[in-house]
């Protein structure tokens, strides 16, 4: 049997006919139908966030969300332990990357390093809540505060995650969301910008639709990033479901933990700050005493048909076209540059089975007494 990295939730293919059914009959198919009304609605309710912008998916809401902001021409401080998404709108956007180092333990940005990167041409902070797990986001307030800077979270990974605070979306000027296939929540593709205020939503979803403020008038140069009416019913579907597949996910992260727990070398990231949690990822760290490297495990497990993933590896700032930057080097990055070596995500979805998992930790138990022998 194969075994991926991750496989999209999809609710029984009986709900979702008639959504199709009902976007036949009224033939809207986008600019804002019921369904993409509908789930704003509905999401802003389960999110507990007032203002939420859809999208086709997340990295054109990466690009609008420092648009919005007026994010131009500057310097943007964010990490290179992400998804290239988070730096290639940076400069998709006439705007220049500045990379800062992670924490080890969160493997967010850290905020204690962010002041010293901090320049006369810097005007934005873009930090990732990587796998979900919540940034310092008080310090980056902090720090964002008294140096006049706009925050936007990259919050791709992190659908539905809850701190003492609340929820982690009411962070920063913006929060981005991914709705892609493989995702905690999907829409198949999607994504969503949550905004403050009226006002910010209203510019953001002109932005999105060519900048139109009316029938014949254009109020900024804007750009087609609609999500569509069947993505939408998607997304209402989920809703329904997502609590359920959330519960799924984290009794597979109990049972790896329960297992993995036992050999020495594997150590399982932990969040510790989350109250709520999505459970969207399993990483874990493969050092010594494991007689295998990471990347020896990764192949190992590929000959048993297991498809984890060195999720992130390489470094954002290993990349042709991100590694001329002065913050890209290595020497600035030594955090970030251990962690990817070492990272390795195992298969996790709502549908694993208890007996899939227990084979995959046997073959990362047998894998290591071989090596041995």
């Amino acid at each position: 049997m194969t075994v991926y990295v991750t496989s999209p939730f999809l609710p029984p293919l009986e709900e979702f006919l008639p959504y199709l059914e009902k976007i036949w009959n009224t033939r809207r198919l986008s600019n804002g139908g019921p369904y993409h009304e509908q789930l704003e609605k509905e999401l802003c309710k389960h999110l507990q966030i007032n203002n939420i912008s859809l999208f086709s998916n997340g990295t054109l809401a990466l690009l609008i969300a420092l648009k919005a902001l007026d994010i131009e021409g500057a310097e943007v401080i964010t990490t290179p332990y992400s998804f290239v998404a988070t730096s290639s709108s940076i400069l998709w956007s006439g705007n220049t990357p500045v990379f800062v180092d992670i924490e080890g333990d969160s493997m967010n940005i850290d905020s204690a390093k962010i002041e010293a990167a901090i320049t006369d041409k810097t005007k934005a902070i873009m930090p990732v809540h990587c796998y979900g797990h919540p940034c310092n986001t008080k310090e980056i307030a902090a720090i964002a505060k008294k140096h006049n800077l706009k925050v936007i979270y990259d919050a791709a990974h992190a659908f539905d995650v809850q701190t003492t605070d609340g929820g982690i979306l009411n962070h920063g000027d913006l929060s981005i969301l991914s709705f892609h296939a493989t995702k905690v929540f999907n829409t198949f593709e999607g994504g969503a910008i949550v905004s403050h205020t009226p006002e910010m939503k209203r510019k953001i979803d002109q932005l999105k639709n060519f900048g139109f403020s009316g029938e014949v008038s254009v109020e900024y140069v804007g750009i087609n990033a609609k999500m569509s009416e069947i993505n939408a019913a998607m997304g209402l579907l989920q809703l329904k479901h997502v609590a359920q597949a959330t519960a799924m996910r984290a009794r597979v992260d109990a049972e790896y933990r329960s297992i993995l727990r036992d050999i020495p070398g594997i150590t399982c990231v932990y969040d510790t700050v989350a109250t709520k949690k999505n459970y969207n990822y399993f990483p874990v760290l493969i050092d010594k005493p494991y007689p295998l490297t990471r990347d020896e495990l990764y192949d190992g497990l590929k000959t048993k048909e297991i498809f984890a993933r060195r999720y992130f590896y390489p470094l954002i700032t290993e990349f042709a076209g991100y590694d001329r930057f002065p913050s890209a080097a290595a020497a600035n990055l030594p955090v970030a540059s251990e962690i990817a070596r070492k990272i390795l995500c195992l298969p996790l979805y709502p549908e694993l089975s208890m007996e899939t998992v227990h084979e995959i930790c046997s073959h990362i138990k047998n894998l290591a007494t071989t090596q041995k022998a």
